[in-house]
């Protein structure tokens, strides 16, 4: 399947700022199942100042905000051919060891309700028809919700509240897995929506590794494995290290964010 993929961040600030530095990833690699046959980033307000891959083989552009500037503007752009490997993106490495991705980290330690989730791990022998088991106990626990949560709110805390978002349950199925001994680790990307172009966020999903099948994904939100319709973008430990963008700013003031998506076939 051919997607074609427009992702718009524009941030205004009310005073003139003195200094910003912000990480994006927002540039998908070729891989097994995705192919990318164009691709840019447009900054207005800005510029690249440089850019490396990170340990977890992301590419990663730094942009500074023209100082002085009211806004910063980032356009994400381009043309990727994807296949349906049936949610399994195999026995592919870089630099992070496995043993990395058994670490909790503070978005997705564990509390009761994450231990309580794992417990269908214990023992099973079948490891993958489990974990699509606490996909779906997941989704029925926390079922989706937007408005509910917040960036810094923890896997286990979603869960005690009973609503999420993608990020959300990418956490608390990370959490449960690595609970068990596993490694996991969260992916960001893009989706598309069947009869829906426009879109408010990019998308989000959990990877658990397996002995036998490599990384297999697993998209809670929706209650499937990821096919054709998903472009990955960064993965990492949490959401924090998978970030399409983060960063930080200098200056008085607020500002206000923006951010638009288009991915169609």
């Amino acid at each position: 399947m051919q997607l074609s993929i427009r992702h718009t961040t524009q941030y205004a600030y009310d005073q003139p700022v003195t200094y910003t530095l912000q990480k994006v990833r927002l540039r998908p690699l070729t891989s097994d199942v995705q192919t990318v046959q164009d691709w840019s980033l447009q900054i207005d307000g800005g510029k690249v100042e440089a850019s490396y891959t990170d340990h977890y083989g992301n590419h990663v552009d730094l942009v500074s905000a023209d100082p002085g500037t009211g806004g910063l503007t980032l356009t994400a752009s381009g043309t990727i051919d994807t296949k349906d490997a049936a949610g399994i993106f195999g026995k592919r490495y870089g630099r992070a060891p496995l043993w990395h991705f058994r670490q909790q980290t503070l978005l997705t330690k564990p509390g009761t309700g994450i231990r309580a989730l794992s417990k269908a791990l214990n023992g099973t022998d079948d490891m993958l028809g489990s974990l699509h088991e606490i996909s779906a106990a997941i989704l029925e626990a926390a079922p989706y919700r937007t408005g509910e949560t917040q960036a810094e709110t923890t896997g286990e805390e979603a869960l005690k509240h009973g609503f999420g978002v993608c990020q959300d349950h990418s956490h608390i199925m990370i959490g449960a897995a690595r609970q068990a001994g596993l490694p996991a680790r969260y992916v960001s990307g893009y989706l598309m929506l069947d009869g829906q172009i426009d879109q408010d966020a990019s998308h989000a999903w959990a990877e658990v590794h397996l002995d036998d099948l490599g990384w297999v994904g697993f998209d809670v939100s929706n209650g499937i494995s990821p096919d054709e319709r998903y472009v990955r973008i960064a993965i990492g430990r949490d959401a924090q290290d998978a970030a399409p963008i983060s960063g930080l700013r200098m200056g008085p003031g607020s500002e206000s964010l923006i951010v638009s998506l288009q991915v169609q076939q």
